[in-house]
């Protein structure tokens, strides 16, 4: 029977933390503890991603959807320092994840030997709330444990670095004495409710205020219907972050959607109009669509008691759960009837429905992005798992989707990062392999690292108890974000070089996987393009040529001085006739609503 090592010690403690599976890719440098891991047989599922970068996206993506902390691992070198994009990634967006990093041995180090990087140095701003190199086995427990437990408290990812010859080293048995410390791996937090005061503060806040608006972030994911009823009893007018759009029902009358650059129109005016704020688990950066500082009182509630007054002037501060603090505070608002605040709200939400269909109905060459989208709704499953990419398909997810109730979606919100919506939605589909997946991506984002996780798709599918995975590619042959994005903050001309893709053939290369690929050219085959991949017996991907031109323009009055901007930078483009046609229309309906 062999030796039990410290990698052994690492895989007993992660099964107790919890931990059914790890992302990664191997290398010489955690060979001791891939070892551990197929000693153990399955009890902690090792998962093999195409390259470590995408390995630490699964772990973020197992964060969000399960609400547990997502584990990757990496060899030293070129591998710890792939993780880092990943990791930022769980940063900007604070969700727990927990790296395993192999070194080189302790004798060598200092050496400058082969991939020999100095870690905590390298970790040190990302993970800034944990980041320990393990000196001795007797070590390790203890560091996991504080860890996790760091990950959980703070949200954020925490690195564990173990050298190799650590790896592989006898499992001690540890003592209390001096020099040794034994913990245990548990955690657990207590209800956070706000102070008295500032619950009778806000509340009078708010009573007094006769235009109330919410802006509803990630922060209210278990406070839907608190939230609710804070607006029932306000009669006021909600809007979310992009991170907080799954988290309320886009049905209702008065929920004016997503707010910011990719927000709508109805966000729009609610944030601009309204005499008090109450912003619930939001840290938002789009700082321009807020209202105009002076002309809204603000309440702020918030677990971490650092990010409130972060982004606007706030006069009362709510530390606290956002379950637990809007119940309270409820308790202390006086009930109003719907008045004409609530009246002008429900109006521009329906100006701005009737104005998304209208949108997705502009004629486009050859599909309008935007129907693609618009096309989801009412053929995505109830029990979906979404997932989106970063790039100009996010704007259509924020403005033309409407989840199902219970749907979790996806994205690298802070961060931004290209290359998040195959691995997000591998880890989602793993955690719960019974539930189809649909993940949105631009060609730029497929290129640029999703093609390659396609490869991890194809080896896995046949595991799935529901093999629904369906991948919807908006080609274009164009970084259409960043170009929009140069004609609005700096008035320049698309750059070809710099913007332009080569084509590639998603749908035949997921023919060639032996996936199902569907093309589609015609928009009037939209509709049956999703309905084909809902009924498929295997992954699918729909490849849809999209329009570059039609503009990604914000929402007004914020959005019409990056309007000028935009049409000056179309007026130095020889072919910017058609995107110019475009932009006219869409800023004619900016103006009308």
């Amino acid at each position: 029977m062999a030796e039990r090592t410290v990698s052994d010690v690492i895989v007993e403690r992660l099964s107790i933390w919890g931990v059914d599976r790890v992302f990664g890719y191997s290398g010489d440098g955690i060979n001791g503890f891939m070892g551990a891991l197929r000693r153990a047989e399955g009890r902690v599922e090792f998962v093999q991603a195409r390259h470590e970068e995408t390995a630490a996206f699964m772990a973020v993506g197992h964060a969000k959807y399960t609400g547990g902390v997502g584990v990757v691992t990496s060899t030293q070198g070129p591998g710890a320092v792939h993780l880092l994009n990943g990791l930022y990634d769980a940063k900007l967006d604070g969700v727990p994840v927990v790296a395993i990093v192999g070194q080189q041995s302790r004798t060598v180090l200092g050496s400058a030997y082969m991939q020999e990087i100095e870690l905590t140095v390298l970790f040190k701003d990302v993970a800034a709330q944990f980041v320990q190199q393990v000196s001795a086995p007797e070590q390790v427990p203890m560091v996991l444990d504080r860890a996790f437990r760091t990950a959980r408290a703070t949200s954020s990812p925490c690195v564990v670095i173990v050298p190799h010859d650590i790896q592989s080293a006898p499992a001690p048995e540890l003592e209390q004495e001096h020099g040794i410390v034994v913990t245990a791996p548990s955690w657990s937090t207590a209800t956070r409710t706000p102070r008295d005061q500032d619950l009778e503060a806000a509340a009078a806040l708010l009573n007094s205020s006769e235009r109330v608006a919410l802006l509803v972030g990630q922060g209210a994911r278990h406070a839907a219907g608190e939230v609710l009823a804070v607006a029932e009893k306000l009669g006021a007018g909600i809007a979310t972050s992009l991170l907080g759009k799954p988290y309320m029902d886009e049905t209702l009358p008065f929920a004016a959607g997503t707010m910011g650059h990719l927000g709508t129109t109805a966000s729009a005016h609610l944030l601009g109009n309204c005499d008090a704020l109450l912003i619930v688990g939001s840290n938002d950066p789009w700082t321009e669509f807020y209202p105009p500082p002076g002309a809204a009182r603000a309440v702020q509630i918030d677990i971490d008691e650092r990010k409130i007054g972060n982004r606007y002037p706030v006069e009362v501060g709510l530390a606290g759960d956002a379950a637990v603090a809007l119940q309270a505070l409820g308790e202390r608002l006086q009930p109003r009837a719907p008045g004409q605040w609530r009246t002008d709200v429900e109006r521009e939400v329906s100006r701005w429905r009737a104005l998304a269909v209208e949108r997705a109905a502009v004629p486009a060459s050859p599909v309008n992005p935007e129907r693609v989208v618009r096309e989801l709704n009412g053929r995505l499953p109830g029990n979906a798992l979404v997932s989106i990419d970063v790039g100009s398909c996010v704007y259509w997810y924020a403005r033309q989707l409407v989840l199902p109730p219970g749907v979790p979606a996806h994205l690298s919100g802070t961060l931004a990062s290209m290359g998040c919506s195959l691995p997000y939605g591998i880890a989602a589909k793993l955690a719960q392999p019974d539930r189809p997946v649909v993940a949105l991506a631009g060609d730029g984002a497929m290129q640029m690292i999703g093609i390659a996780e396609l490869v991890t798709v194809a080896h896995r599918w046949r595991q799935w108890v529901d093999p629904r995975f369906v991948v919807c590619v908006f080609n274009n042959r164009e970084l259409t974000e960043v170009t929009w994005e140069q004609r609005e903050s700096e008035g320049e001309p698309r750059f070809a070089a710099s913007q332009e893709l080569p084509d590639f053939p998603f749908a035949g290369y997921a023919d060639l996987l032996g996936l199902k690929g569907i093309r589609v050219e015609d928009p009037g085959l939209l509709g049956d393009a999703w309905e084909q991949a809902f009924a498929a017996d295997r992954p699918v991907v729909i490849e849809v040529l999209t329009d570059p031109e039609i503009p990604l323009l914000p929402p007004f009055p914020a959005g019409r001085e990056k309007a000028d901007s935009m049409r000056k930078g179309l007026a130095a483009e020889d072919d910017g006739g058609r995107a110019l046609d475009l932009l006219a229309t869409y800023t004619g309906h900016e103006e009308r609503t």
